[in-house]
């Protein structure tokens, strides 16, 4: 690739108003013949930035950091110093010129300056058309359901493409484009009779463009059922290449270098949502399939110190995503940490019913690949079935050997195994200082001395030995006072069958059996239980959920957490009140 000839950059620097550029990062105050402000790059209260007007030059005292305009925007846009050249030429209006560059290589670069041309032009139509024809109100109402204003759609530049199978081949045509520049740059395709038509209509159009905001392609959703697949990108050629792409990054990249952080969402109206709330650093992979293109601009924008937030969807390609991106992160050298969605719930979602403010409590609370891929493996295992568990427990040990050795990491995710499968903290250590070896035959998890559920099977026995208060203390349970789905089937069935819970246990279900024979086998050898021993097991277990609960909101930045602590507190206070009554 031909390089700008020295006087083009040296004709650049002599163009640019460096207090105007400079004046985009931070307020500049005038003192005698320079002008200072506080710095753009670390953070300060006494300013310590300064800018040469003449000499077009900035330095800050404090971070030693200082160069010229375009290293300032090597350093404020995370472009590398072409980009920077060219997006300085772009914004104060000067032509480069070249040093010689061979035929073919001119004639490719001036096809590709057309073809950009073109694709901005049509961004301009279908941004317009938005906004003004009356064919794109249901688009319109679509995008204000979903929370997104005027002034972000047209930050992002998003647009309507019309129903009408020419509009854009027509006005193109009147500007001078040809055929082949339409199908060369994806706005056009050919239809069965050979005659060409606009690839995109009757869809809200989201331009797609690289780090400098020059549109590559476009992202376009459909607004009918009967349109086919919802959301059609851009086919690849030779402008568009999708793997490399990277929503809003044009938008993003100023934010990602000075805040060091990036935040990666899957969709478009995503992006836009967290822009909106002003989680700027954000951008889009278009779904789920993570590049290595993707991980290493990502890497050039945050530095050698930032940090890679991922808030993928919470199902299982969201998740699968997530995991192969740790991994092309950690080869990068990347540190990549994982945003907690709830199931079935996107950013845009969250921001639109929870606001701006929940939104950042979640990214504040991001969790190492490696607390994610434990509550990966424990969310998908068969924790009811002794095998199931067995195998979590293996393979979580595995992943906490990882963690550093005496570390809150390491701590954090021991209880939330040991919470979670229901053993004593020393099943998870201890084989947590090495993996566990993987024999011929799947370990067996030791037996506990007691039931694992011995609260819960206790509560239950009561209630069957306390007559009519009994049944209403089976009411008063919820789900989550139960930690398995053995014992939940077994309250349903309790309270279906009292008379006789044994008798009409179906005689193919083994499992049902086994627990009901336990709970009413206890209920016989206890003395009839009243009102006050049923209150007090109930708070026991009542407790028990709120630790649980406590614990999960932590690790997940629920914005419940002071609620359920309070909870908690009140619910120790009636224990001690109701066990001092009982002594």
């Amino acid at each position: 690739m031909a390089r700008y000839t020295q006087e083009s950059i040296e004709g650049l620097r002599e163009a640019i108003d460096m207090v105007a550029l400079v004046s985009k990062e931070t307020d500049l105050r005038r003192v005698g013949t320079r002008w200072t402000g506080l710095c753009p790059f670390h953070e300060e209260r006494t300013p310590s930035f300064s800018v040469n007007a003449e000499e077009k030059l900035f330095h800050c005292f404090g971070c030693q950091k200082g160069g010229d305009a375009i290293g300032f925007v090597m350093e404020t846009e995370g472009l590398d110093f072409p980009e920077a050249v060219e997006a300085l030429a772009d914004r104060f209006g000067v032509e480069l010129k070249r040093e010689r560059e061979d035929p073919q290589e001119e004639e490719r670069r001036k096809r590709r300056e057309r073809l950009l041309a073109l694709l901005e032009r049509t961004t301009g139509f279908y941004s317009t058309f938005l906004w003004d024809a009356p064919e794109a109100k249901r688009a319109r109402d679509y995008l204000a359901g979903r929370g997104l204003g005027e002034e972000v759609l047209r930050a992002f530049r998003v647009g309507y493409a019309p129903k009408a199978w020419d509009r854009v081949l027509t006005g193109a045509r009147q500007g001078g484009y040809s055929e082949a520049e339409l199908l060369a740059c994806g706005l056009a395709s050919r239809a069965r009779n050979g005659n060409l038509l606009d690839r995109f209509r009757e869809r809200i159009m989201f331009p797609l463009a690289d780090n400098r905001g020059r549109v590559l392609g476009f992202g376009a959703r459909a607004m009918r059922d009967e349109q086919g697949a919802k959301y059609i990108n851009t086919a690849e050629n030779e402008i568009y290449k999708k793997g490399r792409q990277l929503f809003g990054i044009d938008r993003a990249r100023a934010a990602i270098a000075k805040a060091g952080h990036a935040v990666v969402v899957e969709g478009y109206t995503d992006v836009l949502a967290l822009h909106a709330a002003g989680v700027e650093e954000t951008v889009g992979i278009m779904g789920t399939a993570v590049t290595q293109d993707q991980v290493a601009e990502l890497a050039r924008g945050v530095g050698a110190e930032g940090r890679v937030s991922m808030a993928l969807d919470a199902d299982r390609s969201g998740q699968e995503a997530m995991l192969r991106a740790a991994k092309i992160a950690r080869e990068r050298q990347v540190q990549l940490r994982v945003v907690r969605l709830p199931e079935g719930r996107d950013p845009a979602d969250l921001v639109q019913d929870e606001g701006p403010e929940a939104v950042r409590e979640r990214l504040s609370h991001s969790v190492s690949v490696l607390e994610f891929e434990v509550g990966r493996v424990l969310d998908d295992a068969d924790l009811e079935s002794p095998e199931g568990a067995d195998r979590a427990l293996v393979a979580v040990r595995e992943l906490i050997a990882t963690a550093p050795a005496q570390s809150k990491v390491r701590d954090s995710l021991v209880r939330l195994a040991a919470d979670r499968l229901d053993v004593p903290v020393d099943y998870v250590t201890s084989s947590a200082q090495r993996p566990a070896p993987v024999a011929a035959e799947q370990p067996r998890r030791p037996a506990p001395a007691a039931s694992p559920h011995k609260a819960e099977i206790t509560y239950l026995a009561r209630c069957i030995s306390a007559g009519a208060s009994g049944r209403e203390a089976l009411e008063r349970l919820i789900p989550e006072h139960l930690p398995s789905a053995a014992l939940r089937r077994a309250r349903e069935h309790l309270l279906a069958h009292e008379a006789d819970p044994q008798a009409a246990v179906p005689p193919d279900d083994a499992a049902l059996a086994a627990v009901i024979d336990e709970i009413v086998g206890m209920s016989e050898s206890m003395e009839a239980t009243d009102r006050d021993a049923l209150r007090t097991d109930f708070l026991l277990l009542e407790r028990t959920r709120l630790e649980r609960e406590v614990r999960r909101a932590r690790s997940e930045g629920d914005p419940r957490q002071s609620e359920l602590a309070s909870a908690l507190q009140q619910v120790k206070t009636e224990m001690g009140t109701a066990m001092g009554q009982a002594t």
